[in-house]
């Protein structure tokens, strides 16, 4: 599969995962390698403090739209603002700003259980119905608000039977189960705890909510090197002083044994995610995109670029290699 035709499957790509997976990086990948093919994309922040400004070292986001990149902008969602928004354009202009001078969004905005999303939710759906972008990519709340976040709408569905919370909620339903407009993307490390908070968080997006699934991104693998030297017994030794005296570097019996204690780990880290991997294939069987680990951590534009050629390679080789 090209990645054109992952972005293009859905006008609207929610990024949710467990808190420390690396959601925020993956969204600011994916929409890096989506702008490239062309693509007009729109990341949309919701919780205000992710961090993803300083991915593209930008100042921090705010409710107004700023360009990031050729093809890429970004902005922030918040309750507040969505409702200030909502009244503006519903002719309630006057009692937005009063709310907002005296302070009281906030209480209106938390009055009813859900509202809070249901107002981020909305705006997003306007967004993707006025053609805002080619692809909206959502940066979502942690995993465990995220199933929260996106149950709000038919919570609402419950609690509300007319009026225009109802109309929000029933049109929010709508985009997010039609999965030509709404999938989710999650993120997961090859680890045993962020694998299965995952499981439980797919089915429960699935299954209760009524989001398509798309590909699942592992970020933090340890690539695979071959020829290492993991022990200080045979002729490897050897090819890796001759290796040493190529570039100049003497090694003595120290360097060669910490050489082959640091390649004995790498294979062992690299055995354990390869076997998490294949337990999350078989309690999730949908394709799986791997993100290499990246030692630093500090993420700029030069690791979000490099995140989204492994994105892409990733998309490439969904058709080439099975589940």
């Amino acid at each position: 599969m090209d990645l054109e035709r992952l972005c293009s499957a859905s006008r609207v790509v929610i990024v949710a995962g467990k808190g420390g997976v690396g959601k925020t990086t993956v969204t600011a990948a994916l929409a890096v390698a989506a702008a490239r093919t062309g693509m007009s994309v729109l990341i949309v922040e919701v919780e205000g403090k992710s961090g993803l400004a300083a991915c593209f070292r930008q100042p921090p986001l705010t409710y107004q739209e700023a360009e990031l990149r050729p093809n890429l902008r970004a902005r922030t969602l918040t309750p507040d603002d969505a409702l200030v928004e909502y009244l503006h354009d519903h002719g309630l202009g006057r009692i937005g700003r009063r709310l907002s001078n005296s302070g009281a969004l906030e209480v209106v905005s938390t009055a009813v259980p859900g509202m809070k999303d249901i107002l981020v939710l909305g705006k997003v759906k306007q967004l993707e119905r006025g053609g805002a972008a080619d692809l909206i990519v959502l940066d979502a709340p942690a995993a465990g608000h995220a199933v929260q976040f996106l149950l709000s709408a038919r919570g609402l569905l419950d609690a509300v039977t007319v009026g225009p919370v109802r109309k929000q909620a029933s049109d929010v339903v709508e985009l997010l189960t039609d999965p030509s407009r709404c999938q989710v993307m999650l993120v997961t490390l090859p680890e045993e705890t962020p694998v299965n908070e995952l499981v439980d968080t797919a089915y429960a997006i699935e299954d209760r909510a009524g989001v398509k699934l798309g590909p699942i991104v592992v970020n933090g693998c340890v690539s695979e090197v071959h020829g290492l030297l993991t022990s200080t017994d045979g002729a490897g030794i050897a090819a890796v002083r001759a290796d040493a005296a190529l570039a100049g570097i003497e090694l003595d019996d120290a360097d060669i044994d910490a050489l082959a204690a640091a390649a004995a780990i790498r294979v062992a880290l690299r055995t354990r995610q390869q076997e998490q991997r294949a337990r999350l294939s078989v309690r999730l069987p949908l394709p799986q995109i791997e993100l290499p680990l990246l030692f630093t951590a500090d993420i700029g534009p030069s690791e979000v670029d490099a995140l989204a050629d492994a994105l892409t390679a990733g998309v490439t080789a969904m058709d080439a290699v099975p589940p």
